[in-house]
Order: C-alpha cells, then sequence, then structure tokens
C-alpha cells in the first residue's frame, strides 16, 4: 500500500465512517479502513486492500479477510492520473469485479466527477456523482448513500 495525503487520507477516513455508521444502524456487514486486507486467487493478484471497505463475510480475528469485499473505495493519490495511472486502475477494478466485488468507488477529488460509481453488473458505464450531489452503492451497501461535499471538506 502506497502512503498517501491528506486529502485522500481524510476523504478514506469520511467514507469509512460513514460506512461503519450503517453497519451499526443496520447490523448488517463489516466496514474497514484502509490496510485491512482481503485475501482472494485471481491469477495476477492474491488480495487487496482498498482504501476504505464493505464487507459481509465473517470476521477473521487477526488474519486478513477471506474474500473480495462487496464495495470496495479507491481514492486517488497524487500518482494516480495520466494514462498508465487509468489502464492500472481499471485492471484493478476488473479485478475486484472477477473476485465478485459488487460495486467499486473511484473518488478523484481534483475531478468536477468527483465519484465514479462502477457496478460488475455494467462496468463500462459508471455513475457519475459531482459536487452537491449524493453517492450511492446500490446493490452492495442497500440504501447507504453519502453527500459527495463531505469529501472535500
Amino acid at each position: 500500500m502506497e502512503p498517501t495525503g491528506s486529502f485522500p487520507n481524510r476523504a478514506a477516513g469520511t467514507i469509512y465512517v460513514k460506512l461503519r455508521d450503517y453497519e451499526e444502524r443496520t447490523g448488517r456487514g463489516l466496514a474497514y479502513t484502509d490496510n485491512a486486507a482481503f485475501i482472494v486467487n485471481l491469477p495476477r493478484r492474491k488480495s487487496f486492500s482498498p482504501d476504505a471497505a464493505f464487507y459481509t463475510g465473517s470476521p477473521s480475528g487477526m488474519k486478513f479477510l477471506e474474500g473480495a469485499p462487496v464495495f470496495a473505495v479507491e481514492v486517488r493519490s497524487e500518482g494516480d492520473y495520466g494514462p498508465a495511472a487509468e489502464k492500472k486502475m481499471a485492471a484493478k477494478r476488473a479485478d475486484y469485479f472477477a473476485a465478485a466485488t459488487l460495486v467499486v468507488w473511484d473518488v478523484d477529488l481534483l475531478a468536477n466527477d468527483v465519484v465514479r460509481v462502477y457496478r460488475s453488473s455494467d462496468p463500462e458505464n459508471p455513475a457519475v456523482y459531482s459536487r452537491g450531489e449524493t453517492a450511492e452503492a446500490e446493490p452492495a451497501v442497500p440504501r447507504w448513500r453519502m453527500p459527495v461535499d463531505e469529501l472535500l471538506s
């Protein structure tokens, strides 16, 4: 995992807090911050460590989690821009979907379209959310919503 700067870290932390609140309110799933490892068995990848995640499997105590999260968040850092980075991020999304993740957020704090919501059911056509709008992670986190502006404060 690459270290990140202030804004990306705070955005990921804000998403985690909102997911943890959802977990506590609904009793459904588990919210995780960055640095949690999700073990998968793909040809080119053996684990994921998203910036924030929501998982519906069983807790694993001190061990890594088995299987992919249903919802993964990738917040762009300084080095996540340009053609090579876009290609790498698209490949990572494809891996998430191959491992059974339902929804991946691509959070770009520098863009007008701050949150792109990719779904395994239609991975080439993300829903896009901008400032002033409210993003979602359906069907991975039912009825959970997050104002985009909260990622920018």
